[in-house]
């Protein structure tokens, strides 16, 4: 089945003065060839059809009137990637009256997905990319996906939101690499030690990861500990 955004009127819906969508940025690491870091990455799906089609989208799709917002982001992100994240949440509201040719306001949300949960096999229409360097993508997507790397970058400084991206246990200096990659900055080991151990997020464990160095412990999140704070309405939207 070919992959598509699917965020295009058609005629029953052209006359509606207002639709609503829901849209997903989905981050992950991916690591390069001669790179000292992963970078943040996320999949595109290609339109196939106007306004912008050839160009690349946000997955997601309509709402549905039977379903709620956490629900129809967790199913469009499906039917278009195949991606079911580990962590979703939403993240912002899009209704500018230019955006699209016709009204649509955008419930986008934001995911993680760990590296080893991407499936290995391509998904037709569906490509990833580095954060950084996006083409320009289709309505105001590139703007979108912008706020969401500033969110992330933002959240990872008091919250665990990088567990998302890590395996159950990791190594301090594996936790330090994710920092680093969403940062886009280098971090004092010694320092980012010192911070993470007097969090209070981590439980370190009897297990270490042997390989070329010295055996480095294995740590595990503090499952007490939410991975980011959603405030008082919780996972309510």
């Amino acid at each position: 089945m070919t992959r598509t955004s699917t965020l295009t009127p058609t005629a029953d819906n052209a006359a509606d003065t207002t639709r609503v969508a829901v849209s997903t940025v989905i981050f992950t690491l991916r690591r390069t060839s001669g790179a000292e870091t992963p970078t943040v990455a996320l999949p595109l799906v290609r339109r196939t059809r106007d306004p912008h089609e050839g160009q690349w989208a946000l997955p997601g799709g309509w709402l549905d009137a039977s379903e709620g917002l956490d629900a129809a982001a967790s199913r469009t992100l499906g039917e278009t990637t195949g991606l079911a994240p580990s962590y979703l949440e939403q993240l912002y509201a899009f209704g500018a009256v230019d955006r699209s040719p016709t009204r649509v306001i955008s419930i986008v949300y934001w995911a993680l997905i760990r590296p080893d949960e991407v499936p290995d096999e391509s998904v037709e229409n569906v490509q990833w990319f580095d954060a950084a360097s996006l083409p320009r993508l289709a309505f105001d997507h590139n703007e979108i996906v912008d706020y969401a790397l500033w969110r992330l970058r933002n959240k990872v400084g008091y919250s665990r939101i990088a567990h998302g991206l890590l395996a159950d246990e990791f190594t301090l200096a594996e936790l330090r690499e994710v920092y680093e990659s969403i940062l886009q900055r280098r971090l004092d080991p010694a320092n980012f030690r010192r911070q993470v151990e007097n969090s209070g997020t981590l439980i370190p464990t009897d297990r270490f990861r042997t390989g070329s160095h010295r055996p480095a412990r294995l740590y595990r999140y503090n499952q007490d500990v939410e991975l980011a704070d959603r405030g008082p309405l919780g996972g309510r939207h």
